[in-house]
């Protein structure tokens, strides 16, 4: 199977011109971005990867995600978007993803066209919710030219849905670093502890600390019990998929220290 995804990869940019320029991906460190990544590369593409990082982000897969990029010998940049984040984000009501993706777009095209790059790519499968836009707006949902970034976006992943981009990464060896997170409809879709900000607070320096404390303390307990879980903030809700009696017990113990502090 992943010989096959390879292959089609390497026919696509044939037929596209793909294989003549110079591609970024935006890379997480996730299954999704490390999957796409290892497609790109295994097809002869010329990829670089980029990683974008702020004072929240999880460190343990970022350190995953360095050392799959060296085992691949591709290049690996790394930006610190946490001062775009806080003027984005800090004072303003909603999910605080919204304006991360907002900045991390922005660093994305401008680093890209700064630096000679002719693509962008991404690890968006057909179970995201971009795959609806991009079927209106373009007639090749894999590459598609989106006028606000003024590079084409290259999506190899866009015609496979979550449970064949699992497979595909097994078959791989795509392991990213599990923090064992809730996630969302159960499949294996991390991002870093300020998701867990309750869409109605005004966001803060002192809510996303808390977000991040807590919930990394929540993911030690969760990767020692084999579950997924995590806390939104400041209304300490536990989340958890699977949990018994006894993983909750902990788990409150856990919150009741930060909800003293």
């Amino acid at each position: 199977m992943i010989e096959r995804a390879v292959e089609e990869v390497v026919k696509f940019s044939e037929k596209t011109g793909l294989h003549r320029k110079r591609v970024l991906i935006l890379f997480s460190g996730g299954k999704d971005s490390s999957l796409a990544l290892y497609l790109l590369r295994e097809a002869g593409l010329d990829v670089s990867a980029l990683t974008f990082f702020h004072r929240w982000s999880w460190r343990e897969p970022l350190s995953r995600a360095m050392g799959f990029t060296r085992r691949l010998g591709v290049d690996h940049f790394l930006i610190d978007i946490t001062d775009g984040l806080l003027r984005e984000a800090v004072g303003r009501k909603g999910p605080v993803c919204i304006n991360c993706k907002r900045v991390m777009l922005w660093n994305a095209k401008w680093f890209a066209l700064n630096n000679g790059f002719e693509v962008i790519a991404k690890g968006d499968n057909a179970n995201d919710k971009v795959v609806g836009a991009l079927l209106d707006r373009c007639r090749e949902p894999r590459l598609c030219e989106l006028p606000k970034m003024g590079l084409p976006i290259f999506r190899p992943l866009i015609g496979y849905t979550a449970r064949e981009v699992e497979e595909l990464a097994e078959e791989a060896g795509v392991r990213p670093y599990r923090m064992y997170e809730h996630g969302r409809r159960r499949q294996w879709r991390e991002g870093c502890p300020l998701q867990y900000i309750e869409g109605e607070e005004t966001v803060s320096v002192e809510l996303m600390d808390l977000s991040y404390r807590v919930n990394h303390e929540i993911s030690r307990l969760a990767r020692r019990r084999k579950v997924r879980m995590s806390v939104r903030v400041p209304s300490f809700e536990i989340m958890c998929w699977n949990c018994d009696g006894e993983t909750l017990e902990e788990a409150e113990r856990i919150v009741s220290r930060f909800r003293r502090v």
